[in-house]
């Protein structure tokens, strides 16, 4: 998923209504999905009423949705309820009612699934970035399997796909290796975490199992600096309102930036003496304003107070310079397995011209670039084709080349100047890659189209119209980026008609 469009995946604390419900009628009324809690023990009604808000319902849980809520079934009407997990039997209360479906909220488990573990995380219910933390790891993983299943049954048409295991990690904990923590007040002293899903209460999240411990340390340590010297924290001119750390996972070295109501910002040498003494892994820390109200995290303007402009950071042989507002995965372990399923699926073998359609800052392309002839990235973020190019340089990289535009513009003119790439590779932000580009890629023709997706419902659709436009689906191989949360990646292979 490209910079340019890309959602804090595995970050936010939204859960959302779930307004793309299933309204199958698989279950009818009295079935053990659908059947009311018996008279004197709840407000059920009878089958030819409809639930309301209050009433409280039984529901057998059918499966996990895209937001992590288990998905059951209650009058032919789709239930998502929060912390429930297939398999199960549970008592709910509706919370809200819509013509094709219904929310609820989990007020006791009758029959439990083996699968359900009590979360480590003390604030788990309370943050929301979390959503899957009351699952044990191999359940999160058939669950993303059957959300990909789910997805293409739904959106494509298809019973039986050609899907590969799941790619897990072997330790499911502290991969996060960036974090974007909102810093506030509660009672007097600093706290820095994520907003309360509907909500400006901000959840404290020192400690977060799921980033990376040095991560952890910097925040906490920079926090109370803060306090200390009497800068201001969330409110005020030149108020620090975001604390970002990120680490780099070979060296521990780690950049700090503070997001700021105004250029000023107070005792900036001081802050600078303490850092420096308090936090030696820090290798760069730097201010960057944003005086808007808009859910962006990131101003136009950035400083560095002291340091290295540029973080190091290694995947596989190639090497990056990481500026504080550069994108870069936040689980390079497993980005590598991502990117390697990418590489397995084009299948260059020297002779190739690649085209990555969302390039980003140029990961994708560099990693395919030594097998192939050229690749061509397309990326509409003018500051993510400056990084991509920089990159190409720093690994010695001669034969990629990156283009500022639109893929479904310029693909296009490179068919027409005769340019036909043998591998067209999309990484699109979580709405897809859109009509105007499917058809280019129609019109193109790639031997082999590999997506790389972060949406199973977005993945599905596109991969409708290519279907019906002549490309046959060869395999998927789902990764787990994001462990804990209900998030997806999928590698997909799709060639022509006719190629073998």
């Amino acid at each position: 998923m490209s910079e340019h469009n890309r959602a804090a995946a595995g970050t936010a604390g939204n859960r959302r209504s779930g307004a793309a419900a299933d309204s199958s009628k698989r279950n009818r009324p009295g079935t053990a999905a659908g059947k009311p809690v018996p008279s004197g023990r709840s407000q059920a009604k009878s089958g030819a009423e409809e639930a309301k808000e209050g009433d409280r319902i039984v529901v057998t849980i059918k499966r996990i949705g895209i937001n992590g809520e288990g998905v059951g079934y209650y009058r032919r009407k789709a239930v998502f309820i929060p912390g429930a997990i297939a398999g199960e039997v549970v008592k709910a209360r509706v919370t809200k009612v819509e013509p094709s479906y219904l929310q609820a909220e989990l007020t006791e488990v009758e029959k439990r699934s083996p699968l359900r573990q009590t979360p480590p995380c003390p604030v788990y219910e309370e943050c929301g970035g979390c959503q899957l933390q009351h699952i044990r790891y191999e359940g999160q993983l058939e669950a993303k399997e059957e959300l990909v299943r789910e997805a293409f049954r739904r959106y494509c048409g298809r019973d039986a796909i050609p899907l590969r295991p799941i790619l897990g990690m072997d330790e499911p904990w502290g991969y996060r290796n960036k974090a974007q923590l909102q810093a506030g007040l509660q009672r007097g002293k600093p706290v820095t975490g994520l907003y309360r899903a509907g909500s400006r209460e901000l959840v404290d999240i020192t400690g977060c199992p799921v980033q990376h411990p040095v991560i952890n340390e910097t925040v906490r340590e920079v926090r109370d600096i803060l306090h200390e010297l009497n800068i201001p924290i969330a409110s005020g001119e030149g108020a620090v309102r975001t604390i970002v750390a990120r680490t780099a996972t070979a060296s521990d070295e780690v950049q700090v930036t503070l997001i700021t109501t105004s250029d000023r910002l107070p005792r900036k040498e001081q802050l600078v003496a303490a850092v420096r003494e308090r936090l030696p892994r820090v290798i760069t820390l730097a201010q960057n304003v944003n005086p808007g109200s808009s859910p962006l995290v990131f101003g136009e303007k950035t400083t560095v107070l002291w340091g290295r402009p540029q973080l190091r950071e290694t995947l596989g042989a190639l090497r990056f310079g990481l500026s504080p507002r550069a994108f870069f995965q936040l689980n390079p372990a497993q980005t590598v397995k991502l990117y390697d399923a990418v590489a397995e699926a084009a299948a260059l073998s020297g002779r190739e011209i690649v085209v990555d359609a969302y390039c980003g800052t140029g990961t994708i392309g560099l990693w395919l670039a030594p097998r192939a002839r050229e690749v061509r990235g397309i990326e509409l973020v003018p500051e993510a084709v400056d990084d991509a190019r920089r990159n190409a340089r720093e690994n010695g990289i001669a034969n990629a080349r990156f283009y500022l535009g639109r893929a479904e513009k310029l693909l296009p003119q490179w068919v027409r100047a005769g340019i036909r790439p043998d591998v067209v590779v999309a990484d699109p932000p979580r709405t897809g890659c859109g009509d105007e580009l499917l058809r280019a890629i129609l019109h193109a023709r790639p031997r082999r189209f590999v997506y790389v997706s972060c949406n199973p419902a977005t993945l599905a659709k596109d991969c409708r119209v290519l279907l019906d436009g002549g490309y046959r689906l060869k395999w998927l191989q789902p990764v787990d980026m994001f462990p804990q949360t209900a998030h997806v990646e999928c590698v997909v292979l799709l060639k022509w008609r006719g190629q073998d």
